[in-house]
Order: C-alpha cells, then sequence, then structure tokens
C-alpha cells in the first residue's frame, strides 16, 4: 500500500503531519512532508486524533472544462489553454465532515477532481520542471452553486463558499495516469460520475508549468485539475462520495446552512431567471 501522508488534530489540541498506519495509527512528523519532515517518536492512537483535511494551502488553483465529455456538457468550444478560477482557502473542508447547502442558492453541484499538492516554490516552470514539483495526490470536490455561477457571470460566489472545497483524505506521492476517478450519491452503486486521469486535455504538469508562469505557487497550495462529466445537484441530506484509484475516498454529507440575519437583497429572489440560462453559459 503507498504511503498515506495526513494531517491531523491530537485530542490535546497540536496539528500534526503523520504518515497513516495500516491499523490506523499515526506516526507524527516533525514538519510537514513537503518541507522534509522526519518521522518522530510520537504514535497517536486511532481513537486519539482527528483527519484534517491533508493540507493547509495558501491558495487553491482549479481549472475549468478540463475533460472534453465535461466541457461539452457544459456548452461552448474546448479550451485552447487552461480555464483557471480560484477558491478561497477557508472552503476547505476534510472528509466526513459537512458540506453547507447556502441559502442563496437552489442548485448546488458536486464535481469530483483530482487534486496536485506542490510541494516546491514554483514560479515560471516549464512541465519538466513543474512535474518535479508536484509533491503528491488527493481527492477533491468542487462544490460549486451552479445558479450563482450563471446569476454572476463570474465564478468566485459559485465556488467559494466556506465548505465547498472538500479535500483529502490524505495524500499519496504517486498515482497511476491511468486512475479511474468516480462519484457516487448516497447508497447508490452506480457512479454519477466515471473518468480517467488521463482523459485531461492538459496533464497535471501542463497545468502546474502554466499556472506557474502567472503566479508563484507555493508548497502545500492545491490545485484542481478538473471534474470529469456527469455533474449533478446535491440535495440536503445527501452523502456524496468520490474515489480515485490508488488513493481512496472522500466523503461528505450535505446540511442547510444556517439563514443569515440578513441576506443582500439579490439572494431573497427567485433563481429560476439564472437556472433558465444555465444551458445558455460558457464555463
Amino acid at each position: 500500500m503507498a504511503q498515506r501522508y495526513v494531517r491531523v488534530q491530537s485530542q490535546a489540541g497540536p496539528l500534526h503531519y503523520g504518515l497513516l498506519q495500516s491499523d490506523r495509527t499515526v506516526r507524527v512528523l516533525d514538519a510537514p512532508p513537503w518541507l522534509q519532515g522526519e518521522v518522530t517518536d510520537t504514535v497517536l492512537e486511532a481513537d486519539n486524533y482527528q483527519l484534517l483535511a491533508p493540507c493547509a494551502p495558501s491558495k487553491i488553483i482549479a481549472v475549468g472544462k478540463n475533460y472534453a465529455k465535461h466541457a461539452a456538457e457544459m456548452g461552448g468550444d474546448l479550451p485552447e489553454e487552461p480555464l483557471l478560477f480560484m477558491k478561497p482557502s477557508t472552503a476547505v473542508i476534510a472528509t466526513n465532515t459537512t458540506i453547507l447547502y447556502p441559502p442563496q442558492s437552489q442548485r448546488v453541484d458536486y464535481e469530483g477532481e483530482l487534486a496536485l499538492v506542490i510541494g516546491d516554490r514554483c514560479i515560471d516552470c516549464n512541465e519538466d520542471m513543474a512535474r518535479d514539483k508536484i509533491w503528491g495526490y488527493t481527492i477533491a470536490n468542487d462544490v460549486t452553486a451552479r445558479d450563482l455561477q450563471a446569476r454572476d457571470h463570474q465564478w468566485i460566489r459559485a465556488k467559494g463558499f466556506d465548505t465547498f472545497c472538500p479535500l483529502g483524505p490524505w495524500i499519496v506521492r504517486e498515482l497511476n495516469p491511468e486512475a479511474k476517478l468516480q462519484t457516487f450519491l448516497n447508497e447508490n452503486p452506480e457512479p454519477v460520475q466515471s473518468g480517467e486521469i488521463s482523459d485531461m486535455i492538459f496533464s497535471p504538469e501542463a497545468l502546474v508549468a502554466y499556472i506557474s508562469q502567472i503566479m508563484t505557487l507555493l508548497p502545500g497550495d492545491v490545485v484542481l485539475t478538473g471534474t470529469p462529466a456527469g455533474i449533478g445537484p446535491l440535495a440536503i441530506g445527501d452523502r456524496v462520495r468520490v474515489e480515485i484509484e490508488g488513493i481512496g475516498s472522500l466523503e461528505n454529507a450535505v446540511q442547510a446552512r444556517p439563514v443569515p440575519a440578513q441576506l443582500f437583497p439579490m439572494d431573497s429572489l427567485d433563481s429560476g431567471e439564472a437556472m433558465d440560462s444555465m444551458e445558455s453559459q460558457s464555463w
């Protein structure tokens, strides 16, 4: 089994990076693994820690329409270069924690994705250099308020709500380029999304190189590589699970987010008009 690098919080309070063992104990590292963290003598028992998202990125750079079939289902032509957007670090949550469905939206979608974890400062890289900057791989769910995306004609609000970036459960160093990515809803054994990593239009190293020529990527930053075809809505009460061969599974339940004391006036309007225009948007 590939080594699984985790980030945990012990019952005593401190945060640790570590290596997850087959008996679910964690061998604690003295620093993040991409900063040459070494194994210490400290071992956390399985009932003595909480599993967190496996890194705490300064930023999350995401890529739209990076699978041809997904690009087709969203409308418009295939991108000639990577289509980038950002999610805030405050959107990150761990596996088995809750996605909060915001009252401002009437349509929240799942988007299962492969996530890259950057291991070294990355600026103005070519693809060969970028390949060496990818420290490891984990799973993400690029949760999206689809009606708000249509209404706003840009993506920051639709992609940026707290809890809209489940990440985990751990990081592995290597991944089969033919690995399958699948997304499941509730107890349905049939996936709602299914694709292979090799189906990407732009490869992981091409994405990292492209991004590095725009902004500096820092150790621990995350790149979301796009989602296969089959995106669809989540409902309050659902459980969504994203699986990638060679990594594992990321699972989260969906609950209603409490209604703020005062919503922005536009958020109290019917979202039907925005929903009707979804098919005509080129995201």
